[in-house]
């Protein structure tokens, strides 16, 4: 019986690490919704948020609003007052940290003098809702080109 329960409060520190303040030199914006540490890999997709694509674009003004959503969050970034929290990605058990899961990448909430930079870019029209269940997430959202 306490060993379960040791397991239960592992697996919650694990799936549930606090924020934690991070250098903005520490940081690369990859694009929107996607940094990288330390210049290591896996790169981590930020959530709850889908900004729009600048490589792989749909259209024109997708492409466009990607660029300024990109540079938005090295502006949040390069003003300091940044915390990262790596979360769990919804993905399917076992599949965590390969190509099936997110494109092997982690998964993280980045916070700007506490407040989600997710949030920031939504309210700025340069990212669209996101929300998975534990396991999946629906469809990418990508108004841009409608």
């Amino acid at each position: 019986m306490p060993l379960t329960i040791f397991a239960m409060i592992f697996l919650a520190l694990v799936h549930h690490a606090a924020a934690t303040p991070i250098e903005p030199g520490r940081i690369r914006v990859i694009d929107g919704d996607t940094i990288r540490i330390d210049r290591a890999r896996p790169d981590i997709r930020l959530v709850p948020f889908n900004a729009p694509e600048t490589r792989r674009a749909a259209c024109e003004r997708e492409r466009e609003l990607g660029s300024q959503a990109t540079r938005r969050l090295r502006e949040l970034v390069r003003a300091g007052g940044i915390e990262l929290e790596i979360v769990r990605c919804a993905c399917r058990a076992g599949t965590e940290g390969t190509r099936a899961c997110n494109h092997g990448r982690q998964c993280g909430v980045l916070t700007s003098r506490g407040r989600n930079v997710g949030d920031i870019l939504l309210a700025e029209g340069l990212a669209a809702p996101y929300h998975c269940s534990e396991t999946r997430c629906p469809k990418l959202p990508r108004p841009w080109c409608e």
